[in-house]
């Protein structure tokens, strides 16, 4: 049985991630709720994509820095900057993935993690 950590910091890096990623124009922003799903490592995964590296890395970076700014945390592991196709921020009760467009489509997390609660953040129109 894994040992939920739950900080009381999850929901508002989960919010400040889809936030970030709306504002840098990821592309298709979503949520899984891993929380009631025994074996998952984490309770939340946030997930969008971008059209180019540069686009990838703008987004991660900017979540690491308002993270930081805003509750204090800085992610316990951090992966992908390397090449900018995957890029995964590791804040363990919340875990964040910026994709290239292709990448994601290979890898198609959502699928791997079907029977979590999936919420769909809009776009909002200019």
């Amino acid at each position: 049985m894994r040992i939920r950590h739950q900080s009381d910091k999850a929901e508002n890096i989960l919010q400040i991630a889809v936030n970030t990623m709306q504002e840098g124009k990821g592309k298709d922003v979503i949520s899984l709720n891993l929380s009631k799903i025994m074996s998952a490592v984490t309770d939340y995964f946030v997930i969008c994509h971008g059209s180019s590296h540069t686009q990838v890395d703008a987004i991660a970076s900017k979540i690491v820095e308002n993270v930081k700014k805003e509750c204090g945390a800085i992610p316990y592991n951090k992966e992908g900057f390397e090449n900018s196709e995957w890029i995964l921020l590791d804040y363990v009760d919340v875990v964040i993935h910026v994709f290239l467009d292709k990448t994601r489509k290979f890898y198609h997390l959502e699928d791997l993690w079907a029977d979590a609660e999936q919420v769909n953040y809009t776009e909002e129109e200019d």
